[in-house]
């Protein structure tokens, strides 16, 4: 088993009781879903929660940093996804915490993606589809 995968039976094992997390292939890491949500990704045998203003502080106490990546340009940070401690690897119930705090972060981005204006622009949409026809 590959550090990656290890990590997604961990976080697995933490939300079990919460509900269904999943892990997709992507880009040689893996993205991790909680009941559709989007919400980790682990790459390299390190494992990333999405973040928000509101809990981003607990990472930063922790000495955490947020996901990087080498481009053609050189390296990116994708500030919404920072390194989860390796101390609540050995913590279950504390990481379940991190990570149900990671799935409320990353629900509440996309309902903010879904906002008033995409919710008009899809009705727009729909109501364009509807008079071509």
């Amino acid at each position: 088993m590959s550090a990656n995968d290890h990590l997604l039976e961990i976080l697995k094992e933490a939300l079990e009781r919460d509900g269904h997390v999943s892990g997709r292939r992507m880009f040689g890491g893996i993205g991790v879903y909680f009941e559709g949500t989007f919400f980790a990704i682990i790459d390299g045998g390190t494992a990333y929660l999405k973040t928000s203003d509101a809990i981003r502080g607990s990472f930063e106490s922790e000495g955490s940093r947020p996901f990087s990546y080498m481009t053609k340009k050189g390296q990116a940070e994708l500030p919404t996804y920072w390194r989860l401690p390796e101390r609540l690897l050995d913590e279950t119930d504390e990481l379940r915490e991190w990570a149900q705090r990671a799935i409320a972060a990353a629900r509440d981005a996309a309902r903010t993606k879904q906002g008033p204006v995409a919710v008009l622009d899809a009705a727009k949409t729909k109501s364009r589809r509807r008079s071509s026809r």
